[in-house]
């Protein structure tokens, strides 16, 4: 299967004499237009606007279009990347959908949400000449978001290339092999779409009601509108993935219920939702809740459902502990609902904080409070049993721990008490494995089906596993590279043994 085109190419040898290199570098990085902040906490609308086409374009002609591009190599599915921005400077959309299409599924999900900044952007060639790097995820987002509004309007009779649209969009299966996904987040969605393209037979079984996994629960519209999710689904269903919800694997469903349905291969990707708690007094108390409470009710239900528990965030104090990705999301949610005074509250400093800097940046214009060097001690109730406040211990960064960042160390006498009505904790999470599995693939003690990196196959042959159930929380791409991989091995396994079949 081709996943990279040709740098030498005609038109891509012509497209990078056009201009010389020391032009294209002197074009300063395209900003993304994004909502007002005094409008944006008003709504749950997208706040990043995407770029223009003229914008897209001006940004795609700053990539010097590399021999050995850095950018691909920090990307964790392996994306073209080259491929398709110098398809957007030469103004050939589709063809830059098409190079995207080769390594992954959800293109306008990982624009939105993937951090670049640690990955393909932190490999580009501009970093090395103190210059900000091209904005790679911007480009993919544009992208996949002109496939979505503009092509995808266009009949099919009037496509250039109606041929290769038909063959791209529904290609049909030449494996008589039924192959069962476990979850429909992004690792089983980017399993799934490469299995299907290889031919094989695909279902993906989802144990709630709605498809797309944290991609749905977990993040917040004005982060990822689910009209996106819902598009890159039905991208995979046009393929000719089978979808079934309301499936739970290991309970509605047995592993071996599976094989009698004639599956031969089995990819777990059922995440890691399963919280950590910070084992603290009044933890238990009405008013604090998980992360993952917090975000599906918001996600899926909307913010009615706090009036059936009594808590309503219009005019409160909430306070969310912890600095990663999901932990600003909720912080965000918690000012859209109209909270009087929202805080993070992290043990560690701002530099330190693992969640990607446009979130922070955003978090912060839209009113949010950061208390850093601050770690919950304690979870204080008021007379009726409510929890009325959060007791705070100050703390200092001491040595750097395995993780590289400097642990945090509590400043002995130094405790405040803040008053709160709302307390969302974002300190973790733990994996989700199938239920039925344990005893029949190896696992670790907290619950990590073990695979080999390579493969992602687990000690039972036919079980392949990969995203957080496998390595713990991370993010969307890391789980669909991982997707990839046992994509590629499973269909290895399978050839292989339908070639000594034949022999």
């Amino acid at each position: 299967m081709k996943e990279r085109s040709d740098r030498h190419e005609q038109w891509r040898v012509e497209l990078r004499a056009s201009m010389p290199a020391k032009r294209r570098t002197a074009i300063p990085r395209v900003k993304m237009p994004e909502l007002d902040a005094d409008y944006r906490i008003t709504t749950n609308q997208e706040v990043n606007e995407g770029l223009s086409l003229n914008q897209a374009v001006l940004e795609a002609t700053r990539c010097l279009d590399c021999p050995d591009p850095g950018c691909i190599k920090g990307c964790p599915v392996h994306n073209d990347i080259p491929g398709f921005i110098k398809n957007i400077e030469r103004g050939d959309y589709p063809e830059a959908m098409k190079v995207l299409s080769r390594t992954t599924v959800l293109p306008a999900v990982c624009g939105r949400v993937c951090p670049q900044e640690h990955q393909c952007e932190a490999s580009c060639i501009y970093n090395k000449m103190g210059k900000s790097p091209v904005s790679i995820g911007n480009l993919e987002r544009f992208v996949a978001d002109f496939e979505r509004e503009i092509i995808g309007f266009i009949p099919s009779d009037r496509r250039k290339d109606k041929k290769d649209d038909e063959s791209k969009d529904a290609p049909k299966p030449f494996f008589p092999i039924k192959v069962a996904v476990i979850g429909s987040g992004p690792s089983g969605l980017s399993f799934a779409g490469d299995m299907c393209r290889r031919g094989y037979r695909v279902t993906i079984f989802e144990a709630l009601s709605q498809f797309g996994g944290v991609l749905k629960y977990g993040i917040p519209e004005f982060c990822l509108p689910n009209v996106i999710v819902d598009h890159e689904i039905e991208r995979l269903r046009k393929m000719g993935v089978e979808f079934q919800k309301d499936v739970y694997v290991g309970k509605t469903m047995s592993y071996e219920e599976l094989l009698a349905m004639g599956f031969k291969g089995l990819y777990v990707a059922t995440g890691a939702g399963k919280p950590r708690f910070m084992d603290i007094p009044g933890e238990n108390l009405p008013g604090v809740m998980t992360a993952n409470e917090y975000l599906i009710r918001l996600n899926c239900l909307g913010p009615d459902i706090f009036g059936v528990n009594g808590v309503s965030l219009d005019g409160k104090r909430v306070a969310v502990i912890g600095g990663g990705n999901t932990a600003i999301d909720a912080v965000r949610y918690a000012v859209r609902q109209g909270a009087e005074r929202a805080m993070i509250i992290y043990r560690r400093g701002l530099e330190e904080m693992p969640a990607r800097q446009e979130e922070i940046r955003h978090a912060r214009e839209e009113g949010v409070e950061f208390l850093t060097l601050c770690n919950p001690v304690e979870y204080l109730a008021n007379e009726r049993g409510y929890l009325r406040a959060i007791r705070l211990q100050k703390m200092k960064l001491g040595e750097p721990d395995d993780s590289g960042r400097r642990r945090p160390v509590p400043i002995e006498g130094c405790i405040e008490e803040i008053d709160v009505d709302l307390v969302v904790e974002s300190v973790g999470y733990m994996p989700n494995p199938p239920l039925k599995l344990e005893g029949v693939v190896d696992m670790t003690k907290s619950g990590e089906i073990m695979v080999d990196n390579a493969s992602m196959k687990s000690s039972l042959p036919a079980i392949y596993a990969g995203g957080d159930i496998v390595h713990g929380p991370a993010t969307v791409i890391l789980a669909m590279g991982d997707g990839r991989r046992a994509a590629a091995a499973m269909s290895a396994a399978f050839e292989k043994a339908m070639g000594d079949i034949s022999l």
